[in-house]
């Protein structure tokens, strides 16, 4: 089964998560990033400043980005 990694990215900092994550298929895996990133974001969007971006990413086994899911807080005007 394809190996994925997590990684988080909140304004410049960035983690990885060096611990694999198996998925029998590019289904399975998005599922999964779309629940661990559903668990997050509430606590995740009560401290996003203005003007910054949080994401989420699933990487593949060479730590390319496979899947994003991006939060950004804009001022507008």
């Amino acid at each position: 089964m394809p190996l994925y990694f997590f990684s988080v990215q909140n304004g410049k900092q960035v983690g990885i998560c060096n611990d694999g994550a198996e998925f029998p298929n590019r289904e399975a895996a998005w599922n999964e990033l779309t629940r661990v990133c559903a668990d997050m974001i509430g606590g995740v969007s009560r401290r996003l400043g203005e003007n910054t971006e949080w994401r989420m990413e699933l990487l593949d086994d060479a730590k390319k980005p496979v899947f994003r899911i991006r939060l950004v807080g804009e001022t507008l005007g």
